[in-house]
């Protein structure tokens, strides 16, 4: 039941609770405006009846067995997306690695070509050199400062610079000891004074392309 006091300025308070189960329980504020122009406010508490069905239906269900966190089917089919991830790891490991083989290879290849074509044109120039080495030797050392004499001179200094840029280096291996790898030997001599098997002379100098024999040294060998 509900018990109302009236007063100045004063508010009462009305609260009626039953409790049964399976009901839900609603709580209303209500304002009621008296005759003497003051506000009642009521708290009701009331109850509700919920059928037994759809109080059972909100209830959690249970999750199947074979869909539980840590289940065996999905143990199972993360192994095997753990093992699928894998092989393609591997894989995509292997064409990187074929991919970085492939490009080594191929760079390789094009300097090999590259190398193997401007062997051909530098020792084409070679015999250049060998006869602007050839007009200067046969000047006469009182005519080497005369203009055209310099400017032959200045030329061919010029050109061995190029040719140096490129990677071609003469060998100059007067006093060294013979070696087939670099040297061609056309004339041995006996020379008591010199070590066996040493270069006394380079007859046609020889020139290295980077680390290649770009042309033999001609040389005369002591013993």
């Amino acid at each position: 039941m509900a018990e109302t006091k009236k007063g100045s300025g004063k508010t009462a308070s009305k609260k009626v609770k039953t409790e049964e189960k399976a009901a839900e329980t609603i709580v209303e504020d209500v304002a009621v405006e008296t005759a003497e122009e003051d506000i009642t406010t009521v708290n009701v508490t009331e109850t509700v009846d919920v059928p037994e069905e759809e109080a059972e239906a909100a209830k959690p269900q249970p999750v199947a067995k074979e869909n539980r966190r840590g289940g065996k089917a999905l143990r199972e089919e993360n192994d095997q997306l753990k093992e699928r991830l894998k092989d393609a790891e591997d894989k995509y490991k292997r064409l990187l690695a074929e991919c970085e083989n492939i490009r080594q290879r191929n760079e390789k290849e094009a300097s090999r070509m590259y190398d193997f074509g401007a062997k051909e044109v530098l020792s084409k120039l070679l015999p250049v050199v060998d006869n602007f080495e050839r007009a200067l030797a046969s000047v006469p050392e009182e005519d080497k400062e005369r203009p055209f004499e310099s400017g032959v001179d200045k030329i061919y200094k010029q050109f061995l610079v190029t040719l140096e840029g490129v990677g071609v280096k003469p060998m100059n291996c007067e006093g060294e000891q013979f070696d087939p790898t670099y040297h061609n030997a056309v004339m041995h001599v006996e020379d008591e004074s010199q070590g066996d098997n040493v270069i006394l002379e380079e007859m046609q100098k020889g020139y290295m392309y980077k680390e290649q024999v770009l042309r033999f040294s001609m040389v005369k060998v002591a013993n």
